[in-house]
């Protein structure tokens, strides 16, 4: 049975593919082969997801290569955490790509899009099957590599194409962290394989700590790039410029859940060398809260939403930083919903408005019923509002950071919460209620694009309830065995707090964008640097372009000058000193190579001349030379 395991990524292969060879001659139908292989593979998961809720691990390997003698195996290793990930991946991919006929179906790209969700599906799938670092290594920069051809989708734009080269340049620099700490991890302990990050195997190790440390950090660095973490943070914000459904994908199911993915896998290091965690944990708590914050004043839909997908990674990667592996697991899979939801309702916003800017909607729940009341449920559920999804997950989060033992985790999360539920009722509020602050010809989207949208809704609604007390935390149960014995138990006074930020965030952005409107801009003006430093998103932008980008660019003209002056000029002068000596060599063989041979020949011409006037034709001339020839020969012979 394990082998067929193998097949979940390659149906997702086989139609990228198909419709790269194939696709413009299918045109529409294109989509149908998508979602065929999505469907396949989600068929073909679910044996191996229900095996893992009974207990069972399955494993398989073979081998790829060998080097230098040793052998170099790849195979696949689905336990509670990656049939948790191949649940969420299979099951939102594929809502996704349903969506995706709707909302692309006038495109040019049409069967070039569903040809690249394919291969995202693809490199995703084999990501969270690897049982070892260097086939996820592999995996991942394929990721990498999707969100790049998708953010840049529509490169026409100069800001999509721009988009796409940001988001690859800068996760490649969290990748080079990755790929030094998987060389010394190898280097340290002889092993890459997923099974060996734990305690028992890494604690024999425990004289070069320090060493192993790094590592661990090392390959975090690829959590950074990937999760958009902080400082690494700006490239997803900027990746709103590809289609909405990709933007679901990225930061849903896909893209910026390996990051956390990878710290969960790496989670045994951790907690077999400490020194890492208040790093992990540090960067995870700060992002959360800066990304929260810049969420406050945004006014495009997607550009909200892309900070809160940030705020909500962080809070994941702070969980795990501060030992809370079921509650960050569990987030994970939570947010994977209600996210996808949430992005897949702004894109049917868009597509039914023509706008992204919140301030020129309002007032379309009449018109857009199907999506602002799915809009709304994955909103209760990022808010934290009992009993949604996010509810359960935020508030193990909120424990481990309450058990911890530094308060500053705690009141910094907590207070990320109370704005994460101002900040997106502010978004339902503008967005759906109140009065239209533009004529807009609005409509619901179709059928292809809403019965997604309500399939996540039901599982942002649901989802939570397996970590719940109404079902014995059976989610904790189920991935605890493999969090080394890390454990958090409910705390009612920690619930209770949850609830009272998520209901006075949404109370407050009910009161200043529903009900007193004009409140917005008063607290503009007497906030204002808050607000600029807000809306202008602290100038990370601006920052980067003024000290990295322009170093970079500085160091490149350096470069450029040294190659010019350098090593064109030794390649210049090279070629110059061979055009000098080919110039010699030309004299020599024209004067003294060919001086010797035309000597020679005129040599043979001249005597030849003489020679030629013997042959004269006549009989006496013929008997003179050879009378002469005998006296010349006798005179010789007599003289001796």
């Amino acid at each position: 049975m394990v082998n067929l395991a193998y097949f979940i990524p390659l149906f997702p292969l086989a139609s990228f593919v198909f419709l790269i060879f194939y696709g413009k001659r299918l045109g529409p139908k294109s989509a149908k082969v998508a979602i065929g292989a999505s469907l396949a593979a989600l068929v073909t998961s679910l044996p191996f997801v229900i095996g893992t809720l009974r207990g069972a691990v399955f494993q398989s390997q073979f081998e790829w290569l060998r080097l230098g003698g040793a052998p170099l195996r790849f195979g696949i290793l689905i336990d509670p955490l990656s049939a948790m990930m191949l649940f969420v991946v299979t099951v939102v991919g594929t809502l996704i790509i349903i969506y995706s006929v709707g909302y692309m179906h006038e495109d040019p790209g049409f069967s070039r899009f569903f040809a690249y969700l394919s291969l995202f599906m693809f490199s995703m799938l084999t990501l969270v099957l690897a049982d070892n670092l260097v086939l996820l290594y592999i995996s991942w920069e394929l990721v990498g590599l999707c969100s790049y051809f998708l953010i840049g989708f529509w490169f026409e734009k100069d800001s999509a194409a721009q988009a796409s080269k940001k988001a690859f340049i800068t996760t490649r620099i969290g990748d080079v962290g990755f790929f030094l700490g998987i060389l010394l991890l190898y280097f340290t302990t002889g092993s890459v394989r997923l099974v060996d990050l734990n305690p028992e195997f890494l604690g024999t190790f425990a004289g070069q700590s320090q060493i192993l440390t790094l590592a661990a950090l090392l390959i975090f660095c690829g959590a950074i790039g990937k999760s958009a973490q902080f400082p690494l943070h700006v490239w997803l914000p900027d990746a709103m410029e590809g289609p909405t459904p990709v933007s679901a994908l990225i930061h849903a199911a896909t893209m910026v859940a390996a990051g956390v993915y990878l710290v969960a896998r790496s989670f045994g290091m951790l907690v077999t060398f400490p020194d890492a965690l208040p790093v992990v944990a540090s960067i995870g708590t700060f992002t959360a809260f800066l990304a929260a914050f810049i969420a406050l004043t945004q006014t495009d839909i997607k550009r909200v939403l892309a900070y809160s997908t940030i705020s909500q990674l962080g809070f994941m990667i702070a969980a795990l930083g501060l030992k809370g592996y079921s509650a960050g697991t569990f987030h994970l899979m939570t947010h994977a919903f209600f996210k996808a939801l949430l992005f897949l309702g702004a894109g049917s916003v868009i597509h039914g408005t023509g706008t992204q800017d919140l301030r020129e909607m309002g007032g379309l729940w009449k018109k857009m019923p199907h999506t602002t009341w799915t809009f709304v449920i994955a909103s209760l559920a990022i808010a934290g509002v009992p009993p949604f999804s996010g509810f359960w997950s935020k508030d193990e989060i909120l424990v481990a950071a309450f058990n911890a033992g530094n308060p500053i985790f705690y009141y910094t999360l907590t207070v990320t919460a109370t704005m994460t539920a101002f900040y997106m009722f502010r978004l339902v509020f503008l967005t759906f209620f109140g009065k239209p602050r533009k004529e807009l010809h609005v409509h619901e989207s179709p059928a292809v694009m809403t019965t997604p949208l309500w399939l996540l809704a039901l599982g942002s609604a649901v989802m939570g309830l397996p970590g719940s007390p109404w079902m014995h935390h059976a989610f904790q149960t189920f991935i605890e065995p493999h969090a080394h014995g890390v454990e958090h138990t409910a705390n009612p006074l920690v619930m209770q707090i949850s609830v009272a930020c998520g209901g006075g965030g949404i109370l407050l952005a009910g009161l200043i964008y529903l009900l007193f409107p004009a409140l917005a801009p008063f607290f503009g003006r007497i906030l204002k640097p808050l607000y600029l430093a807000s809306s202008r998103k602290f100038w990370f932008d601006e920052l980067y372009q003024a000290t990295v980008i322009r170093a970079w660019y500085g160091l490149g003209g350096l470069l450029n000058r040294f190659d010019q002056s350098v090593i064109d000029g030794a390649v210049n002068g090279t070629g110059l000193n061979t055009l000098r000596l080919s110039d010699l060599k030309n004299w020599v063989d024209i004067h003294i190579v060919d001086g010797l041979v035309n000597g020679v020949g005129a040599v043979i011409r001249g005597f030849s001349s003489v020679l030629r006037r013997l042959q004269t034709g006549l009989v006496q001339n013929y008997m003179f030379v050879l009378f002469a020839g005998v006296l010349l020969i006798l005179f010789f012979e007599l003289n001796q």
